[in-house]
C-alpha cells in the first residue's frame, strides 16, 4: 500500500483502517502491539485570523484550554498577538503562519513574539521558498508543517526547522509518522502533532504520535456539529481522553 498509494488522506484512511483491523484480529492493542504506555494529550484550542478584537473574544471563548493556536497572516500579526495575550497571559501559546510571511517578515516579527511568549512559529515561509532558513536562528523555535509532507521530505525539513509537525492525512498515515519519529528522535528535534480536522476517529491514530510530541493538535472535533460514537472527551485544560479500542485501535 505504501508503494501503490502516494502520501495524503486517501492512503492515511485505508492505512489506519488496517492497523485498526491488525490489532483486533491479534486481540491486542495499538498500545501493546507498539510497546508504548499511553499518557493523556493536552491539546491547542485554535483561534482562527479574525480582528484583533474578535481574536481576542474566541481566546477567551477557549478559557478551558490551557494551549492556544494562533492562526496569522502579515496583516498586523502583532497587533493580534498583543490582544490575545491581554485577555489571556496564562495561556500556552504558538502562531501557525501557514506559508503567509516573508524571510523579512519574519525578522521583524520574531522579536516581538518572543516578548509575548509565542514557543513556537509554525511554517511562516511558503513550500519551496524556504532555503533563507538554513544557517538561520530565529528567537523563536520554527516548525515545518507543509515544508515536511512525509518522511521522504524529513532531511530537508530537519536542516532549516527545529519542529517537525506531523499530520496522517499529509504524511499518508501512521506506518510513515512513526518512520518521521524515529529520524526526529535521532537527530534531537521537536516534534508536533497535527490534524486537518475530521471525528474523533481521526484524531485517534494521531494520538499515538502525540505520546512523542511537545506540541499536541488534535483539536479537530471540536470544529464539528456532532462527533462519531465512543468519541474523544475534551476536558478542562485541553485535556484530551485515551481513545477506546471501540473508536480505534
Amino acid at each position: 500500500m505504501q508503494e501503490l498509494l502516494p502520501y495524503g488522506g486517501a492512503r492515511n484512511a485505508l492505512g489506519c483502517a488496517l492497523w485498526d483491523l491488525r490489532m483486533k484480529q491479534a486481540g491486542t492493542s495499538i498500545w501493546q502491539y507498539l510497546n508504548l504506555t499511553p499518557k493523556p494529550l493536552v491539546t491547542v484550542a485554535t483561534v482562527g485570523i479574525n480582528t484583533p478584537e474578535k481574536m481576542a473574544d474566541e481566546a477567551l471563548e477557549h478559557s478551558k484550554y490551557a494551549k492556544l493556536k494562533i492562526k496569522l497572516s502579515e496583516d498586523d500579526p502583532i497587533a493580534r498577538l498583543e490582544a490575545i495575550r491581554a485577555v489571556r497571559p496564562d495561556a500556552s501559546l504558538i502562531v501557525d503562519v501557514n506559508q503567509g510571511w516573508t524571510f523579512a517578515e519574519l525578522k521583524e516579527y520574531t522579536p516581538a513574539a518572543q516578548k509575548l511568549g509565542i514557543e513556537m512559529i509554525e511554517q511562516p515561509l511558503p513550500r519551496g521558498k524556504d532555503e533563507e532558513l538554513e544557517g538561520y536562528k530565529s528567537l523563536v523555535p520554527l516548525g515545518s508543517d507543509e515544508s515536511c509532507f512525509d518522511s521522504s521530505e524529513y532531511a530537508l525539513s530537519a536542516r532549516r526547522y527545529d519542529i517537525i509537525n506531523i499530520k496522517l492525512d499529509k504524511c499518508g498515515g501512521l506506518t510513515d509518522a512513526l518512520k518521521i519519529i524515529e529520524l526526529a528522535k535521532r537527530d534531537g528535534k521537536i516534534l508536533m502533532v497535527g490534524n486537518m480536522s475530521g471525528t474523533s476517529l481521526s484524531m485517534a491514530p494521531s494520538y499515538v504520535i502525540g505520546q512523542h510530541c511537545q506540541f499536541v493538535d488534535i483539536d479537530g472535533p471540536l470544529f464539528l456539529k456532532q462527533d462519531i460514537e465512543n468519541g474523544l472527551e475534551y476536558k478542562d485544560g485541553g485535556v484530551v481522553s485515551l481513545p477506546t479500542t471501540e473508536l480505534w485501535g
